[in-house]
């Protein structure tokens, strides 16, 4: 049997309303949760239950789709649907999963869903064959290429990408940094660290050396960094 993913819709058009329903309505792996008109309620069902996906408009009452979005801490995976282009940009920015136009078409929609649900059977990790992505700054997108990411930190709503070059800055969550990258090759050694693996020099008690920077290791996670960036690696004199 399918494993259902569970969803809500948000948009202050009805007639926009029910065409999602309809088209969730016919894919069999979609479970509809809930639908809301405005961000508001959506943030109050939110607190209630969890979803995989949520279909966010952008252009609504009260609170835009784009802020609400930047407003929750542990956001579901996301599928922006809008009458508006110029947003696309913010939207993959706050790391969307896709960015329908309306009016959306169902081959459209479908395969929206599709990538969505490969991505989570795929526990959220970017596909090891992804060897870059591209973050927003200074009003363009820049290519970082992950083989030169050599760890992430994490400061209030902000990551900052450390990669052999140089330092970019993007507004988003450790969680959402963490879901897109490799786990053979990247884990998370502190509340606000992310490290590539490749590119520990040294382990000492609870840091971690990448050239002349020194990485904090939280005491949860010491177990797992000893196994994985010493491992059977550690050679003893005799």
């Amino acid at each position: 049997m399918t494993k259902k993913l569970t969803c809500i819709l948000v948009d202050d058009e009805p007639l926009a309303r029910e065409g999602l329903e309809a088209y969730i309505e016919r894919v069999d792996f979609l479970e509809l949760k809930g639908k809301y008109k405005n961000a508001v309620e959506a943030s109050s069902a939110l607190q209630e239950q969890s979803v995989d996906l949520m279909f966010l408009d952008i252009n609504m009452p009260l609170l835009s789709g784009i802020d609400f979005l930047r407003d929750l801490s542990h956001p579901p995976r996301v599928i922006f649907t809008t009458a508006y282009r110029e947003f696309a940009l913010e939207g993959f920015e706050l790391q969307a999963e896709d960015y329908l136009l309306k009016p959306i078409s169902f081959p459209r929609f479908l395969k929206a869903v599709n990538k969505v649900r490969e991505s989570l059977a795929g526990n959220g990790h970017t596909d090891s064959s992804t060897d870059h992505f591209y973050v927003k700054e200074d009003g363009k997108m820049v290519k970082v290429l992950v083989a030169e990411i050599r760890w992430i930190e994490g400061v209030k709503d902000y990551i900052f990408i450390h990669t052999n070059t140089k330092r970019h800055m993007v507004l988003t969550s450790m969680k959402s940094a963490e879901e897109k990258l490799n786990p053979k090759e990247f884990m998370r050694v502190h509340r606000s660290h992310i490290i590539n693996l490749r590119c520990v020099d040294a382990l000492e008690g609870n840091t971690l050396h990448i050239g002349k920077h020194r990485i904090p290791v939280s005491k949860q996670y010491r177990p797992e960094v000893l196994n994985r960036v010493v491992g059977n690696k550690l050679w003893r004199r005799e």
